[in-house]
Parts: structure tokens; sequence; C-alpha cells
């Protein structure tokens, strides 16, 4: 068992005003709790999701660390529960991506032979004693390491990506049907276009009516951006391919809930070309033809990361410039704004790789979950 007396956990609601929730910058977003990385005895974060337990009503952080998966009940933020760490399956890693479908999670890592871990979050309804080390309850190892994974709860399908570069799909993304969400089975894969960091798969409903139902995978390939047509996993057909200026290493995206908009992070173009931190927008309206819409700069030096979009808004997790959180209403028309933040690098806004990795922003309670590569998770909510 891990000792619960070295759980270091800060359960009080810190209300942002005049800029500040405690120390830490802050607009129009409060600090509901956080837990550090000596409460969770890791000595880095990495990403973080979420999980809703539809029986219990229940709301769940699921936060990588470099050894391991945790697991925090976040239902009563006055009294977060850190259930317990699931170890890694090899060695630690700085690399560790989480994603969920129906009530199991599936963690990947950069580390050697780790594969994708299948845990039944169900468990974490029973935990007494917490917090407790955790067992997965199944292991793919088809694969070795990777650098992360997507899925696509609509098909049933998780898209591990950024595995070795030398295996059948050249580092791309392989194909797992999750029939029986515990014993993952490989259905193929594509690797025409290399190595993918990451990748979004979407059941497509946007505005090209040539591929209106068709399984889309948008993946970010180091030095471009691919579109391809995955609804027959034998058969993967290449769409195209974005382009954009000043390319540094094609890291993210997102649609927008339209599906007529992806919106897109560089995450090395601040560093190379000396940027504000930008976020790039493209018009998806003709899947083979997508155009540059539009390119927004932040207001600091700060290298952009994972992305998400939620209705009008969309959650930018910006490293050492926290969460930023972009209106997105008037994409149409060229109009972006920042409208609130919440910093959990107080330090500086520099061009670094310190500070927030990513967000979850997807709860319905509203509250959202932040991983911080040096100070652990957050849980923050917009001010009332």
């Amino acid at each position: 068992m891990i000792d619960k007396e070295d759980t270091e956990m800060v359960g009080s609601l810190v209300p942002c005003e005049n800029g500040m929730a405690g120390e830490y910058p802050c607009n129009g977003y409060d600090l509901l709790a956080q837990i550090s990385l000596a409460g969770f005895e890791a000595a880095s974060g990495n990403d973080i999701w979420g999980w809703t337990d539809t029986t219990t009503g229940k709301e769940y952080a699921l936060m990588g660390l470099d050894d391991g998966t945790a697991f925090v009940d976040i239902s009563d933020t006055e009294n977060l529960i850190y259930l317990g760490k699931l170890p890694t399956a090899t060695t630690a890693s700085s690399w560790r991506d989480i994603k969920v479908y129906q009530d199991y999670a599936y963690i990947v890592a950069e580390a050697n032979n780790h594969g994708v871990q299948v845990f039944d979050l169900k468990k974490l309804r029973d935990v007494s004693a917490a917090p407790i080390v955790f067992s997965a309850d199944n292991r793919y190892t088809d694969i070795g390491n990777a650098h992360n994974i997507v899925i696509n709860e609509a098909t049933g399908f998780a898209y591990p990506v950024g595995t070795n570069r030398d295996d059948a799909f050249n580092g791309g993304v392989h194909f797992l049907d999750l029939q029986n969400p515990v014993a993952p089975i490989s259905a193929g894969g594509w690797g025409v276009n290399g190595y993918t960091h990451d990748a979004q798969v979407i059941n497509y409903t946007g505005p090209d009516a040539d591929y209106s139902g068709a399984e889309i995978f948008v993946g970010a390939n180091e030095n471009q951006v691919v579109l391809v047509d995955i609804s027959q996993k034998d058969t993967p057909v290449p769409l195209s391919t974005l382009d954009y200026p000043f390319i540094g290493y094609t890291h993210q995206g997102w649609f927008t809930e339209d599906q007529r908009y992806f919106i897109f992070g560089d995450e090395l173009d601040e560093i190379n070309s000396g940027f504000r931190s930008r976020t790039l927008i493209f018009d998806m309206t003709d899947l083979d033809n997508p155009i540059l819409h539009h390119t927004y700069l932040g207001p600091t030096s700060a290298i952009d990361h994972n992305g998400y979009v939620l209705g009008d808004e969309f959650f930018l997790a910006n490293y050492t410039a926290g969460v930023r959180v972009l209106d997105i209403s008037g994409i149409a028309e060229k109009s972006i704004s920042e409208i609130g933040f919440f910093d959990t690098y107080p330090a500086s806004d520099n061009t670094q790789f310190d500070g927030v990795w990513s967000i979850y922003p997807f709860f319905e309670s509203g509250k959202i979950v932040v991983s911080d590569i040096n100070s652990g998770l957050f849980v923050i909510k917009k001010s009332d």
C-alpha cells in the first residue's frame, strides 16, 4: 500500500480574485483542488483524461505520471480521494497517454515493451484504504512503446500512434478493435505517411458530403498533417495533407463540433520561429483540399500543447502559460479571442517545456482537470 501520509493535497476553493487564485495567475477560473507530485509519489506529470461512472455519477481524473497512472475521485472537490496508482508496465517514462472506452482505460507509454495497459475503471467504485496499488486487467503486447493512443468511441476502435518507427506501420497508426473491451484485437494499420505523433479520429458529419458517415483519421505526422479515410480497415484511403508556413513539429489538433474547422498546434514553431503561442485553424469544408483559414497568436511566447473543443470554446494547454480558454464562436469570421486562463506555472511564461501538459474539460459538472508536469493535478472551474 502507498503511504497515505505522503498524499499532499489541497481541497478548498480558492477563488480567482483580482487576477490571482492564491499564488496562481488567473482570469475567470477558480482553483477547486490540487494534488502535488509528492502526493502521487512521482517525479513528473504528463497526460490527463477523465471518466464519469454512469452508474454512480461520480467523476474521476486519470492522470499520467512518469511511473504510472493515478486515479482520483474528484466528485467532492472539498475531499479529493486519491484512489491509487497503476504502475507502468515496464519502465518509467516522461510520456504516457490515456484514453477511455466505455468503462475501460487504455494506457500507452514511451517505455520499451510497454504495450497497451487495459484497466477496468469499475474497480474504482470499491476501493478501501486508499491509495492502493492497482494491477492491469490485460495488456496488449503486439506493440511496444507508443507515444499516444486515440479512441473513437462511436466505432469502438483504439488507435495507438507513435510506435516504433521500424514496425509494420512505420510508427504510424495501429487499428485495435475493442469489441471485447478488455481484449483488444489487431485490425491492421496505416503507415504510408510515416510516424504519427498524435491524432483525432471521428465519424464525419461535417460539410463535405463526399465523406458523410466516413471514419476520418487526422494525424499529426511531424512535418505534415494527414487525412485518411479509415472506414474500411483493410483498405484505408488517403485524402489530403495539410501544409502551413513555418512548420516546426506538427503536434495535435481538434475539430470544432460542426467539423468544419480543425484547430491545430505546432509544438516547435515558438522555439524555431519566435512566434507568440500560435494556433492554426484549417477550413475542412473540402476534405480533399483543406485550406489554412486563420492564425491566432496568444498573448505570451509559451509553447502550445494539447487543445480541445467544447461548444464555442477551445481549451489550450499552453505549458508555462497554463490553461488558456479561447472564444471560437466567431471562427468563421476569423474572430478568436482569449476569454479566460488559469496559470499553474507562475514562475514565468517562457518558451520552455514546463507547466501544463494537458486538460480534460468534458465533465458535465463543469470541472476541468489539468495535468502539470512540475506540480501535479489541478481541478479548476469557471468562476460563478
